[in-house]
């Protein structure tokens, strides 16, 4: 018996990863008394982050100008090749239209730049001023990152709206930020010859333009300039406007939040906002010159375009991605085709609970449609790498010889899955960690506060909690008596959560009261009341435990992250 132990650990495990716990302590209390508490992080700011600041780098204009001096004509953004769409018989004599696909076509850095700032200087010619706003009305792609810092590079401000919105809500946000012009994409361009009647400013739309399908710009409103993006840029290789850098505190972006109730709110990001979040997050994700980051959640979202604008400052390419198209099994891609993650074979990847939860349950049906004999030995594995991973061990034989196929489903390569939008349940987070080799960092954060307030540290290998307060992020817990959640209580400290830093937005566009209500600056300090009730542990992580604003608008709104008609896993 204690022969047969032995060929066991042995067969599992080739080496002990030292280290696998973490830090004992991630932040520590600076103030406390018994109606709050305040944590700050312990962490010293990394290499990535103190460049930011020898580069001087105080806004996104600046931070892609640096990126394009330092990384050149490295792989910037990538865009996977449409070749055709065909007629594709299924078993059942169905016909369903599927794409057949070639490989990733590559921007430089350099290349990155450059159309950024021709695309900017090709808004100006078409009448668009410096902060005067401009609404991005489009699906995640290489040009929404293009035609977003364009317009940074003329201090215009971009207001961003989820594409997924109804017809009232993106009028109501084109409305109240009195735009003229709109960037849309070939998809949803057709969506305006109804809302336009309903946006009396709007005098032009740029629309990204379709791999395959012509454009068709007749049937709209009479006096409504329909301009591609490729005529765009056109316009500012040929003018000689300058570009206009922006300040720290100019407005870069106001991202509508659907919040759970009501119309949606504007929230005004400066560029100081964005800069500290970077600064932030490259503490708290730590990514390598050889990752390769597949975007594919909305950038109209804080958190992806955060996260994709790390990659960016720090030399990884972004390779473009749908649900559509994401795996093998993707229901656009055409039988003998790969999908986009085979090809591009991701080292990092952002996601949110919902899909985190599609991936969790296809691992599941993919074993129960194994048979008996298979099932029963993947589940066996499965309980002997979990004991092993929480005593800080790996099991890399077992990684290689079960888990490997599941590994394959997003290309092979995954190292890390960094997790935001919304509470990740324990099972999902420990499940995917466990099956796909690889580690899974939950975050916490609004729009209001950048996406920025908590991230886990990466060795962390617990479920359920948030992390600690990011570099530059401090975390107030204040008491909320009403439910009986206090910092004196024991054995944690609770309360709501308040969130200080640079990080914490301006306020809501066009809307005093509601600022005035959750946002506060003390003592040159601005901080934001979250609406979140929240327990601090012993290692200065946190853990959300009441019904949270961010958890509500997931919950109501699943459809800002991912469209359930594109079942992508």
């Amino acid at each position: 018996m204690e022969v047969s132990a032995h060929l066991t650990y042995i067969i599992g495990h080739l080496h002990l990863n030292k280290g696998r716990f973490g830090r004992s302590e991630h932040a520590r209390i600076i103030e406390a008394n018994d109606d709050s508490v305040t944590v700050r992080s312990v962490s010293t700011p990394c290499d990535l982050h103190l460049r930011l600041v020898r580069d001087g780098v105080t806004s996104m204009e600046s931070m892609l100008r640096a990126a394009a001096a330092r990384w050149q004509s490295r792989r910037c953004l990538g865009t996977r090749t449409v070749l055709s769409e065909e007629d594709e018989p299924q078993p059942n004599g169905r016909v369903f239209k599927k794409y057949r696909m070639g490989d990733y076509v590559w921007r430089t850095y350099t290349d990155v730049e450059q159309e950024a700032r021709q695309f900017g200087a090709g808004l100006r010619s078409l009448g668009a001023e410096p902060r005067q706003n401009v609404v991005m009305f489009a699906e995640t792609r290489a040009e929404w990152m293009l035609a977003a810092h364009g317009c940074f590079t003329q201090s215009i401000p971009v207001v961003t709206i989820y594409a997924t919105l109804g017809d009232e809500a993106i009028a109501h946000g084109i409305n109240e930020t009195e735009v003229s012009t709109v960037i849309t994409t070939h998809e949803l361009l057709p969506k305006f010859k109804k809302i336009l009647a309903r946006t009396p400013r709007v005098d032009t739309i740029i629309f990204m333009e379709d791999q395959l399908k012509t454009t068709p710009r007749d049937g709209f409103k009479e006096g409504i300039r329909i301009v591609a993006y490729k005529e765009v840029l056109d316009m500012g290789k040929q003018c000689k406007i300058e570009s206009v850098p922006p300040a720290p505190g100019d407005t870069a972006i106001v991202m509508y939040t659907s919040g759970s109730t009501g119309v949606p709110k504007g929230v005004v990001l400066s560029h100081r906002n964005m800069v500290a979040t970077l600064k932030a997050f490259a503490d708290a994700m730590p990514i390598r010159e050889a990752d390769v980051l597949m975007g594919f959640l909305p950038l109209a979202h804080v958190f992806e375009l955060l996260a994709e604008s790390l990659c960016l400052i720090g030399g990884v390419p972004i390779g473009y991605s749908t649900p559509l198209t994401m795996l093998d099994s993707s229901s656009k891609i055409m039988k003998g085709t790969m999908g986009d993650a085979t090809i591009l074979k991701p080292t990092c990847i952002t996601t949110v609970p919902l899909i985190m939860d599609r991936i969790s349950k296809g691992i599941t049906d993919k074993v129960s449609r194994s048979g008996p004999f298979a099932s029963a030995f993947f589940k066996w594995a499965y309980a002997y790498k979990q004991g092993w991973m929480r005593r800080g061990y790996d099991t890399p034989i077992l990684n290689l010889v079960v888990f490997k196929k599941v590994r394959a489903l997003l290309g092979g390569r995954v190292r890390l899955m960094i997790s935001g939008g919304a509470p990740l349940a324990p099972d999902t987070h420990a499940q995917v960690r466990l099956c796909l080799c690889c580690d899974v960092v939950a975050g916490y954060g609004l729009t209001e506060t950048t996406s920025c307030a908590t991230v886990m540290d990466p060795l962390d290998r617990s479920t359920g909690r948030v992390g600690a307060p990011t570099t530059g992020t401090d975390i107030k817990l204040v008491n909320w008596v009403e439910g009986n959640y206090r910092v004196t209580n024991t054995p944690y400290r609770q309360g709501e959560v308040v969130i200080g830093g640079d990080s914490v937005a301006e306020g809501y566009y066009k809307n005093p009261d509601k600022t005035r209500e959750e946002f506060i600056d003390i003592e040159g300090r601005r901080w934001f009341r979250s609406g979140d009730i929240a327990e601090l542990h012993h290692d200065g992580c946190i853990k959300i435990i009441g019904e949270s604003r961010i958890s509500e608008g997931f919950r109501n709104h699943p459809e800002i992250y991912y469209d359930n008609t594109h079942n992508a896993i």
